[in-house]
């Protein structure tokens, strides 16, 4: 633990300004010697706000707080800090963190973001992609916020997949409140990273940078659904800048949860159509059906799938059949082609492809 790393998180500065300051230096302690030993020095504008944060009474403070709670630190001289991230010249000097950080390194790295008011489909597609991509060595990335965040987390870690929270504000902060449970079962199973001072509120303006830290530590960012505003778009559209790849889930055009996937979509976005297209894209070998996570058939799913054969039926007739409820019925085939059970082709019409289904 490294009092002089708290002190250095604490600056307001830009994280690309205080990158290239620790360029000339070994380590923070040694900038803190250098700026007390030449307070007299003319200082250029960018610089000043380190002679200003030179509070030890405050920063002793927190140190106290992170040694009381456990926090951890690393900095990008450290072999732990998340290799992807650290490319960057804007990425945090320092991070605070729970759990094993370590682990990210070792991993693929994927994040998922989308709506905080999320529809039943964008929860049921983001279980589907979680779900599946443990059965992978990855690491599921999200921001821990209400919604689609939430959802990817408990996914993850459900389905006994790492997973990575990064946070707006101080790390020993939980927002939203609500996500206690979650919260402490990632700091028990996978890792919580901040670049905010322990005790930081969850401002506004944290998430636009927090973001920045979810695009920069992975190779891919999954889009579930964004409206046309959408802070998820800001994540996608940093990863853009980081030549990242960017995947959006294509949804309802009545749906405004999902224009700005859409919109992605138009701009260039891989195009999510089931987890062979997260594989094909980041080249990660697909390992087959893995029976001992499939989850138990709903009866409903057994009377789509046995009432198809490979002549093709339109949705009118399943839903007639069937007797289930319209929306329900497109999340049940939704979930059904995307484990490859069935397959929708042209004008809502629907075959069986997969005579494994369980």
């Amino acid at each position: 633990m490294n009092l002089y790393d708290i002190w250095f998180s604490t600056i307001k500065l830009p994280d690309e300004i205080k990158n290239q300051i620790m360029r000339s230096f070994r380590d923070t302690e040694e900038l803190w010697v250098f700026l007390n030993e030449h307070k007299d020095y003319n200082y250029s504008f960018s610089t000043k706000p380190l002679l200003a944060s030179m509070n030890m009474e405050y920063v002793e403070k927190l140190l106290e707080i992170t040694i009381k709670q456990g926090i951890k630190i690393v900095t990008k001289k450290d072999d732990d800090y998340p290799r992807l991230l650290k490319n960057y010249d804007d990425s945090p000097y320092v991070l605070y963190y729970f759990g094993n950080i370590k682990k990210i390194n070792e991993l693929r790295n994927i994040s998922i973001v989308g709506s905080r008011l999320c529809s039943n489909y964008g929860k049921e597609v983001t279980n589907i992609i979680t779900s599946q991509l443990s059965f992978y060595n990855v690491n599921i990335v999200s921001g821990m916020a209400k919604g689609i965040d939430s959802v990817a987390h408990w996914g993850a870690v459900n389905n006994g997949a790492f997973s990575t929270a990064v946070l707006g504000c101080g790390i020993d902060r939980i927002y939203p409140a609500e996500n206690r449970s979650l919260y402490n079962k990632i700091k028990e199973i996978g890792c919580i990273i901040s670049q905010f001072p322990t005790s930081t509120p969850p401002f506004a303006y944290n998430f636009p940078i927090r973001n920045r830290i979810i695009s920069g530590m992975s190779e891919l960012i999954i889009v579930v659904e964004a409206e046309k505003r959408s802070g998820s778009l800001i994540t996608a559209n940093r990863a853009l800048d980081q030549s990242k790849h960017v995947m959006a889930v294509p949804g309802s055009i009545f749906s405004s949860k999902s224009k700005g996937t859409h919109d992605l979509i138009s701009d260039g976005a891989h195009i999510f159509t089931g987890i062979e297209s997260i594989l094909s894209l980041l080249k990660i070998n697909f390992v087959g059906k893995q029976k001992k996570k499939v989850k138990r058939r709903s009866k409903e799913m057994e009377k789509i799938y046995n009432i198809l054969t490979d002549t093709p039926m339109h949705l009118d007739d399943i839903m007639r059949i069937t007797n289930i409820d319209i929306k329900l019925l497109y999340e049940l085939l939704l979930e059904m082609q995307l484990e490859d059970s069935i397959k929708c082709i042209a004008g809502n019409y629907y075959v069986k492809i997969n005579d494994d289904f369980q």
